[in-house]
């Protein structure tokens, strides 16, 4: 990409996305095209056409999707599935109608079977089941990938899919019931020390393993890659390392500066056992995560206490 490349980052407002325009200001690009929702329904195939035919970005970041933890995958199956797979359908094809240079599509590392060989290597998609509590938003996200794929074998367009592991950072959300393990710590923890109480209780027993990456490495990577790799297979993005899901909440209670107990409501459901991804290609590439996740975590910890309203989201 060159600095005044035309760069259409799609779902800019996201966590994802929004550390992504972040990162191209950082190096220095100076023609970044963003829309919110309000402005450019994604889901909209006609409004997403005429967008792309009138302003012929150059360059896309597909970071735009409808995502959210256990509760919210299990509660709206359907609309994971529709939402995320009509979004990235129209995206994609419109870039590849308009003749766009290169797109990056940003998937999730939920794509890879339950019970997949760890760490998981790109190769391991579609060998074995899929995790059920989000299976409707691996589905639509294998979807994404396969097109981009489709579209570089029949067409030899430049198409490229990311797989991030867990990730967390500024912009997130923190919503209880809809948002993902750590931000729904953090918030946990903070209302539970605000408040005095003596007992925070948390989902399942804590033993599965995860693997976590601070959104700016992410972002950074993603800039990365579109300046320096081009094929059809994905390629991973995480740190390689993992913790179990107990020693997180200590982590994130320690960085809160909650003093009180924590217990396990083991009758709630674990999710994946383990979710480790093999990073071994984006490192033989030249990249390597910069952010260990205490760090992290306490950035994104002044993140939520500086944004109040991330609570209601």
């Amino acid at each position: 990409m060159e600095k005044t490349s035309k760069i259409y980052v799609a779902g800019h407002r996201g966590m994802v996305g929004s550390a992504i325009v972040r990162e191209l200001e950082r190096q220095g690009y100076t023609n970044i095209i963003t829309r919110t929702h309000a402005q450019l329904d994604l889901c909209r195939q006609q409004a997403v056409e005429d967008f792309f035919a009138a302003e012929l970005p150059e360059y896309v970041f597909l970071a735009a999707a409808k995502v959210g933890g256990i509760i919210a995958n299990q509660s709206a199956l359907a609309d994971f599935m529709y939402d995320n797979m009509i979004m990235e359908m129209n995206v994609i094809h419109a870039a590849w109608q308009n003749n766009c240079k290169k797109l990056l599509f940003l998937g999730s590392s939920c794509i890879y079977p339950r019970l997949a060989p760890q760490p998981m290597k790109e190769s391991c998609l579609l060998t074995s089941e899929l995790e059920k509590t989000n299976e409707a938003y691996a589905l639509a996200k294998i979807s994404g990938l396969k097109y981009c794929e489709y579209l570089n074998r029949q067409y030899g367009t430049d198409y490229i899919s990311v797989m991030p592991t867990n990730l967390y950072g500024p912009n997130d959300n923190y919503h209880l019931e809809h948002s993902h393990v750590l931000p729904a710590l953090i918030r946990r923890f903070h209302e539970a020390k605000e408040s005095g109480v003596d007992t925070v209780t948390c989902w399942g027993d804590g033993s599965p393993l995860r693997e976590f990456l601070y959104v700016d490495d992410l972002a950074n990577l993603c800039v990365f890659l579109m300046n320096n790799y081009s094929g059809n297979e994905t390629v991973n993005a995480g740190s390689g390392k993992e913790l179990t899901i107990k020693a997180l909440t200590e982590l994130v209670a320690k960085v809160v500066g909650y003093k009180g107990h924590i217990e396990w409501d083991t009758t709630r459901p674990n999710g994946t056992p383990r979710k480790l991804l093999d990073v071994s290609k984006a490192k033989a590439l030249g990249w390597t995560y910069r952010t260990e996740l205490e760090d992290g975590i306490r950035m994104a910890y002044d993140d939520f206490l500086n944004n109040p309203m991330r609570a209601e989201r």
